[in-house]
């Protein structure tokens, strides 16, 4: 369906800003608000109405996700859209440079996943899972697999085509994959990243696999974790605000 642009602007709130001609400062003037990257992330795969941007950011305020979708909007990086009838409803999308900020994203997991303070137990969206596919597959182990992979996590469906050793995904049926994963993301997160052995997170009923089950299990290999970084001994963990 064609998505029908809402061309009126917002107001725009009022923000700090780092008065510093630096493009990385400007950057931050942009997207540094707390919660607005993730806000983003969660655009990354597609339209999203409100709710599905609350439903996937468990920690945030109607109120914070307001301000962030008007900051975000007023800085061209995202924009408002009203779906034709018989949905009606109003979505929020990435503009094309918005889309442009991925490798952000990639650079900044790929670095943070080396913390030894970070915690995979936290909450974890459908889409953070899929963009960490495209961020994380190793092209080594890849090789030369061609497959369609697809996941069905909750009322969403996703399909990821592997091939030459590069990875694409986006949010469409799975009924021609070769494979099809359904469970949560933090399950998937399990068989992917923590190396449970699909079978055991079968039996547990957090997962369940169809189709191509040797193909699924070498799946989950492909994407591993870069090694910890080292600290100094003794030290804590970083200290987080709410």
């Amino acid at each position: 369906m064609k998505l029908k642009k809402i061309t009126k602007p917002p107001a725009p709130a009022a923000r700090r800003h780092y008065d510093d001609a630096c493009a990385t400062a400007h950057a931050l003037d942009l997207v540094g608000e707390r919660w607005a990257l993730l806000v983003i992330r969660e655009l990354m795969m597609g339209p999203r109405r409100f709710s599905d941007l609350r439903a996937n950011l468990p920690g945030i305020s109607a109120n914070v996700l307001t301000q962030r979708l008007e900051g975000l909007e007023a800085a061209g990086i995202l924009v408002r859209r009203r779906l034709p009838p018989p949905a009606a409803t109003q979505v929020y999308e990435l503009t094309p440079w918005g889309y442009e900020s991925e490798p952000i994203f990639q650079a900044l997991g790929r670095w943070a996943a080396r913390s030894p303070h970070h915690d995979p137990t936290l909450p974890f969206s459908a889409v953070s899972l899929m963009l960490s596919l495209r961020t994380m597959l190793d092209p080594g182990r890849a090789g030369a697999t061609e497959a369609r992979i697809g996941f069905c996590i909750g009322e969403e469906t996703y399909l990821a085509r592997l091939a030459g050793g590069r990875i694409e995904v986006r949010r469409a049926p799975v009924e021609e994959a070769d494979a099809v994963f359904t469970g949560s993301a933090p399950a998937l997160a399990r068989a992917i990243y923590a190396g449970e052995p699909v079978a055991a997170l079968e039996a547990e009923g957090a997962l369940e696999v169809a189709g191509d089950r040797r193909l699924a299990e070498r799946f989950v290999s492909l994407f591993p974790l870069p090694p910890k970084a080292e600290v100094p001994p003794g030290r804590a963990g970083p200290e987080t605000t709410a």
